[in-house]
């Protein structure tokens, strides 16, 4: 189970509207894609650069998951994603090694992509997402 691309990295912040204005003025940087995923509880933008992107995070509420990592940890990287052929082939994987899983199957992110979670403690403290066939 190789990754074959990092999808994007995320960067969880408060204010969507005012990372979005410094990444335009600092960079030129303007948004591929803008949605709210409930699910998720967040509201999300994805950045395009190279091969892959930049995802920002605003929650929709303090208790959600990206909610109560800024409450904890303030503004700043949230995970890196992985791009997987195949999820389940590779959650499949991950659980045969050991690997603490926090989605033990796959869900339903942005863009509609088949979604998972690695938890933190399974790779340096960084949380992990795999994304199947994106990028």
């Amino acid at each position: 189970m190789l990754p074959y691309n990092i999808d994007h990295v995320a960067i969880a912040v408060h204010n969507i509207d005012a990372a979005l204005a410094d990444l335009h003025e600092q960079y030129g940087a303007e948004p591929v894609s803008r949605e709210t995923v409930e699910s998720q509880g967040v509201e999300e933008a994805m950045i395009a650069i190279g091969g892959s992107s930049l995802q920002l995070l605003q929650p929709l509420t303090a208790e959600s998951p990206v909610g109560r990592f800024l409450s904890k940890r303030g503004e700043g990287l949230h995970h890196v994603a992985f791009a997987v052929p195949d999820i389940d082939a590779a959650l499949e994987h991950l659980a045969g090694t050991g690997t603490r899983l926090v989605d033990r199957a796959p869900r339903i992110g942005g863009g509609g992509h088949r979604i998972a979670f690695v938890h933190p403690s399974a790779f340096g403290g960084t949380l992990v997402e795999l994304v199947e066939g994106a990028t």
